[in-house]
This record gives C-alpha cells, structure tokens and sequence, in this order.
C-alpha cells in the first residue's frame, strides 16, 4: 500500500499525501515513493510541472515518522536510522535542485519533513489554515530536512528563535519571512490547484498572491533577543526582560526543549549560516546518527508522542549545565 497517489492532468504531475491518520507523516514508503516519482518525471519531458498537495483537510505533513525511529533506535538498529535520514536528505535535495517548476500547496499543518518537502521547492503556497513549525527541539532532536540551511536564511534571528523554542507560525508570517511565496484564502486554494492543474501560465494564476494578510511577528523582539548562536545567552537576556509577557513564553518554550537538543541547533544553524544546502544535509546525516543516539531522543519522543505527559527527564537540567563540547561532537560543527 502506498501513502501518495499520483494523477497526470497534461503537462502537470500531482503527488497527493495520503496518510491522514498518521497527518501525512512521512514513513520510509512515502519518502521512496515520492523519490522515484520525482525522478521519474524530471525525465520526463512530457511533464512540465509538479504540483504536490494533501488529500488531508488537517495537514499537509506533520513530519517525518519520528515513532518508528525511537522503535529502531531502542532495537538498536542503528543502520535503520541512517538510511531512514539518508533517504530523506536526498529527497530534500532532489526538490531543492528540481529541473521543473515544483509547486507545494500547504493549507493545514506543515511540521518538521512537511517543510522539508515544501521550503525547498521553487513555488510555497500557503494559506491561513497553514500551521508552521520546527519543533525537533521537544523530543530531543534538532531542525533538520535542510533546516540548517535555510533557517539562517531568514530575517535577523528568526531562524534561530524558529529552530530552539519550535514556536508556530501561520500562512501569512510565512510569506513574510520567506518561507513560503504566495498567500492564497483557504477557500480559494481548491481554485489555485485546479488552474495549475488545466496548465494555466503560473503567472497568471498566482499574480494575484504575493502579497500576504498582515503579519503579527515580533520580529523586533526576535531580532533583539534570538540574534546570536549562545543559547546561554539567548535565554539570559530573555530572562532579563523583566514585565515582557512575550520574553517569558519564549523562556517557558527553551525550558519545555531538550538542554542538549537547543545547543546542538544553535551549532548546526550557526554551521549552515557559510553552507551549501548538500553541506548542511551532509552535516544534519552525521547529527542526526549521533542525536538519536543520545538518551535524551528517546525520552523527548516518549514523552510528546508515545505517552504524551509532556514530562521529558532530559539529561540536562537547563542549558547552563549541558557541555559544549558534547555538543560540538553530536553537531559536527
């Protein structure tokens, strides 16, 4: 059984998710479908364009199958992790240096792998149903999928406040940092697919929706606070905020992340800042083997997706007490 359906209208190839129990959570299967779909109609000089959307009214994609890594990486199979990772950076990959147009329409959540098969495509449309997050750092991992690559990328410290406290974003604050392109209204994005679909010139359809709702991001207190790769620091200075109601729901957030998670990804996204994108996959492959193996992976997803307390007993107080030097080596940076 296959979790993606694929339709050809013309010149256009449509890869519909299709995992709406799991909200598109991408499994092995999805991510070696989807890669030999890709493959096979970069060749293809019949079709002109990928369209990629979601049979789910919820989700585009939560993320990649993080339950089933924690099972390999408590078998102990650690091969099983590396080529699951592997897999998935060259799908990145494959996206970001696609021959054709590749058109990703979020209009419901896009997490973790959800973006990782989005961001890196030429044309990201989002609409207000969109929820956008990378919160690796909860269950004891990091922002991955080419993350470190692009979330130095973004205006001044956001990247980073992204990548340590996972905080959530919709449609229009997307548009506006740059991780998607074009705003459409929910109840117009039927409308939008169908046109590409038909083959309608893409200009012609999207003229109309480059320019976003109002954007509500702080990106003022995120440059003041998140500009910077200490997250000692960091959560210093958002400490001393003293009577800043945004300031402390950013420190409650560093607080509900995995010590060595955040310093890790301080790392990474700092790497990445003097990257390639294959640079930063390559990094994120070696990390992601020596993260998951690290106590605090398994505990983090327990605790979020498996019995779902929310009571992580991560291996680190705060960050104060984590070791740089571990996390230098996890990093590889």
């Amino acid at each position: 059984m296959s979790y993606i359906r694929t339709e050809v209208h013309g010149g256009v190839g449509e890869i519909i998710l299709d995992r709406p129990r799991a909200l598109n959570a991408l499994d092995l299967s999805m991510i070696d479908d989807m890669t030999s779909v890709l493959e096979k109609w970069g060749d293809d000089d019949s079709i002109e364009t990928v369209l990629v959307t979601s049979a789910s009214d919820r989700a585009f994609c939560a993320g990649g199958d993080i339950r089933a890594i924690r099972d390999h990486v408590l078998a102990g199979e650690t091969d099983q992790v590396t080529h699951y990772f592997a897999a998935e950076y060259r799908l990145n990959l494959l996206i970001a240096e696609y021959p054709k147009p590749y058109i990703a329409i979020v209009d419901g959540a896009a997490m973790g792998g959800g973006l990782g098969i989005s961001v890196h495509g030429e044309i990201r449309i989002v609409s207000e149903k969109a929820l956008i997050a990378m919160p690796e750092t909860a269950i004891g991992f990091f922002p991955d999928v080419g993350a470190t690559y692009f979330l130095p990328r973004l205006p001044k410290g956001v990247g980073m406040w992204l990548g340590l406290t996972g905080a959530r974003i919709g449609g229009a604050d997307a548009v506006a940092i740059g991780l998607a392109t074009h705003f459409v209204p929910s109840d117009q994005i039927g409308g939008v697919a169908e046109a590409v679909r038909t083959g309608a010139p893409l200009r012609e359809v999207l003229a109309d929706h480059r320019s976003p709702i109002t954007s509500d991001l702080p990106l003022r207190q995120i440059a003041e606070y998140f500009d910077g790769s200490s997250v000692v620091g960091i959560a210093g200075g958002l400490r001393g905020a003293v009577g800043d109601p945004w300031a402390e729901e950013m420190i409650d957030l560093l607080a509900s992340a995995s010590p060595m998670s955040l310093a890790v990804t301080a790392r990474l996204i700092e790497a990445g800042e003097s990257s390639s994108l294959a640079e930063c996959l390559d990094r994120e492959l070696g990390a992601a083997g020596r993260m998951t193996a690290h106590p605090d992976f398994a505990e983090g997803v327990r605790a979020v997706l498996v019995d779902k307390d929310r009571d992580p007993q991560f291996a680190n107080g705060s960050v104060d007490e984590v070791d740089e030097a571990a996390a230098a080596t996890i990093a590889g940076a």
